[in-house]
C-alpha cells in the first residue's frame, strides 16, 4: 500500500488541477491516503484533498468517507464557510430537501453573503420543481452577486424552461457583458433568441459566435463543434426569411446580402458532413434531405461530394 500512495497522491492532485470529477476513482485512490492516515502529512494540501474527497464519496453514495472527512475538515476549520457547505451538500444528499433548506436557511442569518449557499438552496428549489420560486431567489441573488457569470446563465436555462424566451434572451444579455468573449453563450443565446422567434437577432448572434470561434481559423477549414452548430443556425435563419416575414421585437437589422449568406451556410454545413466520412452517412443523408434539392443543385453538390 505504502508503494501506491505517490502515485494515488500525484493522481488526485492532477484530478484537481483539471477539474476532473472522476467520483469513483477519487474514492478509490483517496480511501488509501484515507486509510494510512496519511492526509494529515501533506501540507495545506490535506485540506484540498479531503474536500475532494468529501464531494467524491457523496456522489457515490460512500457516506462513511464523506463523513469522515467532514469530520477532519471541521475539526481543522472550524464553523468554516466551505465546510458548511460541504455538510449541505451531505445533508441533501440522505435528508428531505425541507431539511437542507431549513439548514441553508440557518446558515444565511447568520452570514448573507455566503454565495455559495444562496446557490446550494436554488439548486435545491430547482431539484423539487419549485421553478417560480427559484427563479425569484436567482433574480434577487444576482442583483447582489452580479458578476456570477453562471448564475445568469443557470437563471437563463430556467426561464428557457418556462417557455419564457425573451426573459432568457435578457438573462443571456447579462452573461455575454461579463464574458463577451465566450462562444458558448453567444451561442446559446443565439439558439434562444430564434427560439423566441426574434430571427433577425437570433442570425447576428449566430454569426457573432462564427465570427469568435472561427477568429483564428482558416477560410477553408471544415467546421467542426460549436462551429458547425452555430453554421447549422445560420441556415435555419435564412430558411425562416426566405419562406416567412420575421419580424424583431428587439429592432434588429437583417444581415445584407442574404442570399450569399445562405449559401455559404449551405456548403459549410454540407463541408462538414461530406467530411464526416462512412461512420456519418446516415446523419449526412438526412442533413441532404433536409437541405432540399435548390441547396444542392450546380457546382456547389459537386464540391461537396
Amino acid at each position: 500500500m505504502l508503494a501506491s500512495l505517490p502515485s494515488a497522491l500525484q493522481t488526485l492532485a492532477n484530478y484537481r488541477i483539471h477539474n476532473t470529477r472522476a467520483s469513483k476513482e477519487v474514492v478509490e485512490k483517496g480511501k488509501v491516503l484515507l486509510d494510512a492516515k496519511t492526509a494529515s502529512s501533506l501540507g495545506d494540501d490535506a485540506w484540498a484533498f479531503l474536500e475532494q474527497l468529501t464531494l467524491a464519496a457523496i456522489d457515490v453514495a460512500n457516506y462513511e468517507v464523506a463523513d469522515e472527512c467532514l469530520r477532519q475538515l471541521a475539526a481543522q476549520f472550524p464553523e468554516s464557510p466551505r465546510v458548511d457547505v460541504l455538510s449541505g451538500i451531505r445533508m441533501e444528499a440522505t435528508q428531505p430537501p425541507e431539511t437542507a433548506l431549513k439548514f441553508y436557511d440557518e446558515l444565511l442569518e447568520t452570514d448573507s453573503s455566503n454565495a455559495a449557499i444562496y446557490k446550494r438552496r436554488i439548486s435545491v428549489l430547482i431539484r423539487i420543481g419549485k421553478i417560480e420560486q427559484a427563479v425569484t431567489e436567482l433574480s434577487d441573488y444576482l442583483d447582489t452577486f452580479y458578476t456570477d457569470v453562471e448564475g445568469w446563465v443557470e437563471l437563463a436555462e430556467l426561464y428557457s424552461s418556462c417557455n419564457q424566451y425573451t426573459s432568457a434572451t435578457r438573462a443571456l444579455s447579462h452573461a455575454l457583458l461579463l464574458a463577451p468573449q465566450n462562444p458558448f453563450y453567444v451561442l446559446q443565446f443565439a439558439e434562444t433568441a430564434y427560439t423566441a422567434d426574434d430571427i433577425p437577432l437570433a442570425i447576428k448572434m449566430f454569426m457573432l459566435a462564427l465570427d469568435i470561434i472561427d477568429r483564428h481559423a482558416s477560410e477553408e477549414s471544415i467546421p467542426t463543434g460549436v462551429s458547425i452548430r452555430a453554421w447549422y443556425g445560420v441556415k435555419l435563419c435564412c430558411r425562416a426569411l426566405s419562406e416567412r416575414s420575421c419580424s424583431s421585437a428587439s429592432d434588429t437589422l437583417l444581415p445584407k446580402n442574404l442570399p450569399l449568406l445562405d449559401e455559404l451556410s449551405t456548403e459549410r454545413v454540407l463541408t462538414a458532413y461530406s467530411a464526416a466520412g462512412k461512420d456519418n452517412a446516415t446523419g449526412r443523408e438526412l442533413v441532404l434531405s433536409w437541405m432540399g434539392p435548390s441547396d444542392r443543385s450546380g457546382s456547389r453538390l459537386h464540391f461537396v461530394r
